[in-house]
């Protein structure tokens, strides 16, 4: 074990090279040689690089706060849409303990069940529509930025290949 002086012996304190040779093996190609021969592409400038990253969060926040506030109005207006049933189906209840015939009751009662049925295929349409425009407008941000960011990209990647 080679030792430097004044240090106590170690037995990581050993040279590479004794043990390894210099790593050369017959009929391959010298790796510390193509890696001296690689070309890597220039530094981006951080500059641009930090504003960017600013950008994809500014980008993904703006597209998390529209999905936000979509969720939010759904939820809104299923609160709403549910206030209305209940009142409805008091209603009904009411209508339905009137001293009417029993044929009249089944008609209202038929009636009643054919209202809620079409409010309900409604109310789903129109939240599933509120979902889909408020999904739309975040990805159509997220979307936005993409497309910005791959421009970016190609800019540096220009400016890089001009340097």
């Amino acid at each position: 074990m080679a030792q430097k002086p004044g240090n106590s012996p170690s037995p990581f304190n050993f040279d590479m090279t004794k043990l390894f040779g210099d790593m050369k093996m017959p009929g391959m190609p010298d790796v510390t040689k193509m890696f001296a021969d690689m070309k890597f592409p220039a530094m981006p400038d951080m500059g641009a690089f930090a504003a960017a990253q600013q950008r994809n969060v500014e980008a993904l926040s703006a597209a998390n706060k529209l999905a936000m506030e979509g969720a939010q109005a759904v939820a809104q207006r299923h609160m709403e849409i549910t206030q209305k049933a209940i009142a409805d189906m008091t209603a009904g209840i009411q209508a339905l303990t009137s001293p009417d015939a029993p044929q009249a009751k089944v008609a209202k009662q038929a009636d009643m069940v054919k209202q809620a049925y079409a409010n309900a295929v409604a109310n789903l349409k129109e939240l599933g529509d509120l979902i889909q425009h408020a999904n739309a407008e975040a990805v159509q941000v997220l979307n936005a930025r993409f497309t910005e960011a791959l421009d970016e990209v190609k800019t540096l990647a220009d400016k890089a290949g001009k340097s």
